[in-house]
């Protein structure tokens, strides 16, 4: 069995920039690495990683350069409502505004620029099943 090393998601887009700045500007990610093709996102305690590909890149199978489908991406930050207001003020699209959730998650939706799904999620203080 391998040793799991890094793990990344990768994210194809029709345009990296407004992809780059939606992610960057919800979350305390910084730009690692930025070209015509690729952005590599990291966040500032350098734990996690986000990639945003150029969707017809050569390096993405063909069958794979559709729009996403049947899976979504969540981020759990301490406070989904600041996400909320964020997204808010730079008219992201907003598919459901935070709630509390019956497994004890404050839980907003959103749709990146490309079509995925973005799960915001906090956990709920004091929530006990």
């Amino acid at each position: 069995m391998s040793t799991i090393n890094r793990l990344m998601t990768n994210i194809c887009s029709d345009n990296l920039a407004e992809s780059r700045d939606f992610y960057t500007k919800l979350f305390d990610f910084k730009v690692e690495f930025d070209t015509d093709w690729f952005v590599h996102l990291i966040a500032k305690d350098k734990k996690l990683e986000l990639g945003i590909i150029s969707r017809t890149s050569e390096i993405v199978p063909s069958d794979f350069q559709n729009n996403p489908q049947g899976f979504y991406v969540t981020f759990v930050v301490d406070d989904a409502d600041e996400v909320f207001k964020i997204a808010t003020l730079e008219k992201f699209e907003i598919i459901s505004e935070p709630k509390d959730t019956f497994y004890g998650q404050r839980r907003l939706l959103l749709k990146d620029p490309n079509g995925a799904l973005v799960d915001v999620s906090s956990p709920i203080k004091g929530f006990e099943f």
